[in-house]
């Protein structure tokens, strides 16, 4: 007899450890889906937070167009990390190049205007980027209109609680490149 209350007592032990262990993992399987679903929206969130950072750098640029420095140098971080490879070639690295450069394109006075196409955001925790191609026109030295098409990417890092562009990479122009040498 005692035989069988062993039996008994093990199979009712092992009954309530089953159905605590299952009802231990609905709850983790509940709590990794909550989980998921503050991660989806924190991510969307920052995806959202990146496009309207990157839309700036857009506005940023055609404004700098028509000589308007100042959008520019508000959305890039004005650290010495900063690198910037542009439409007409080679490299700029370090906030006082970047913003160097930058005061020479405004001063052309290129017109136009430029817009991200066929956009792609990768959304971290405190860097992220956007890969687009960049479509518009500028204007030549004789007043011309240049067609512009180009591969583009823009990382920008979180400074102070705001997305800052950090690089910015085209495909060399060389269109542009030959519209402008007049200047």
């Amino acid at each position: 007899m005692r035989k069988h209350q062993t039996i008994i007592v093990l199979g009712v032990l092992t009954s309530v450890s089953i159905l605590l262990t299952s009802c231990g993992q609905m709850k983790t399987k509940e709590q990794h889906k909550t989980l998921i679903s503050v991660s989806d929206e924190m991510y969307i969130k920052t995806e959202q937070q990146l496009k309207a950072a990157n839309d700036s750098l857009y506005a940023a640029l055609n404004a700098m167009f028509t000589g308007n420095l100042e959008p520019m140098i508000a959305i890039w971080s004005h650290s010495e990390q900063v690198t910037n490879m542009g439409p007409f070639g080679g490299r700029q690295t370090g906030w006082s190049d970047v913003s160097e450069k930058f005061q020479k394109e405004a001063a052309m006075k290129l017109g136009g205007k430029i817009v991200c196409k066929d956009l792609h955001v990768f959304a971290g925790t405190e860097m992220g980027f956007t890969v687009c191609i960049e479509e518009g026109e500028n204007m030549s030295a004789d007043g011309k209109p240049v067609k512009v098409s180009h591969r583009a990417t823009n990382i920008f890092h979180m400074e102070e609680g705001k997305w800052k562009l950090v690089h910015h990479q085209t495909d060399i122009s060389p269109q542009l490149e030959e519209g402008i040498d007049a200047r």
